[in-house]
């Protein structure tokens, strides 16, 4: 199997909603993303499939050294090996990679936030960056639309915590920030057994009205010179935003399950940005 066909494998077998918005973008910038996504995808995987922390520690410790490695001509695994070639031309930097693994990293460390800005560091790290790299990847010509990509990642990271409420809960993880558990009177220990309340209810439309915030935030922050460029990012938008409002509309019903859009919907709302222009 070639690095090529390696990152092709991963993307695709991750399900993600993420696969539907390269599918429209040319060979060279698919290939870009289908690598950098893959990277992601492997480095999270570290956190995802933990059974012994130290292990993980090793594995993304493995990782920080492959990258700098790789940024020397030295990749070797196949992931690196796919990417390296779309650094230069598309603004990849070291930075970026690391960046990602130290978020992942804070995975290790930590299971609760105190308050939203402890939160929003992770969320940077994770998503933000992500969407800097990515907005890179897509064409980006304005200096502007960097924050842009970084307000949008967050908005994508948001709901997905609002969306997998329950399966952290099951790996005793808890996103959302304890001073908001208390403002709303949701117990930790409510959340980790998965129970329901009016103040879970009420909690979680909090959390939904920031993301709709960010989203709102990121939307206007995209520079028109760049809007056409960026439509994979939009296509994003449009189905983390309709998952959100798909949650919404079940009243928060997320600690026993994980709400998602089928395929054919993705689809649909991703062709809705890229022919129509529409979210």
């Amino acid at each position: 199997m070639t690095p090529a066909q390696y990152v092709q494998q991963k993307a695709a077998a991750s399900g993600s909603s993420f696969y539907y918005a390269f599918l429209f973008l040319p060979a060279p910038k698919r290939a870009a993303i289908t690598a950098f996504y893959a990277f992601c995808r492997e480095v999270d995987d570290v956190i995802d499939d933990m059974v012994d922390a130290s292990v993980a520690q090793t594995k993304l410790a493995w990782w920080q050294s492959e990258v700098a490695k790789s940024f020397t001509g030295q990749p070797s695994h196949p992931v690196m090996q796919a990417l390296m070639p779309q650094t230069a031309a598309f603004g990849i930097e070291q930075r970026h990679l690391q960046a990602v693994i130290e978020g992942c990293q804070m995975d290790l460390e930590q299971t609760r936030y105190l308050d939203f800005i402890g939160l929003q560091r992770y969320c940077h790290l994770v998503a933000g960056v992500v969407g800097e790299v990515a907005a890179r990847i897509f064409g980006q010509t304005q200096a502007q639309t960097t924050e842009y990509a970084h307000t949008l990642g967050q908005a994508l990271q948001l709901t997905n915590i609002i969306r997998d409420v329950g399966e952290d809960a099951m790996r005793g993880r808890i996103y959302l920030p304890v001073n908001e558990l208390k403002q709303f009177d949701v117990k930790a220990h409510e959340v980790l057994k998965r129970s329901y309340s009016d103040r879970f209810t009420a909690l979680m439309r909090f959390q939904a009205e920031r993301a709709h915030g960010l989203y709102d935030q990121a939307l206007a922050l995209l520079p028109a010179e760049d809007r056409r460029a960026q439509k994979p990012g939009l296509m994003m938008a449009s189905i983390y935003r309709a998952l959100l409002r798909e949650i919404e509309a079940d009243n928060f019903q997320v600690l026993h399950q994980r709400i998602h859009l089928t395929p054919l919907r993705k689809m649909w709302l991703a062709w809705k940005v890229q022919a129509l222009g529409k979210m």
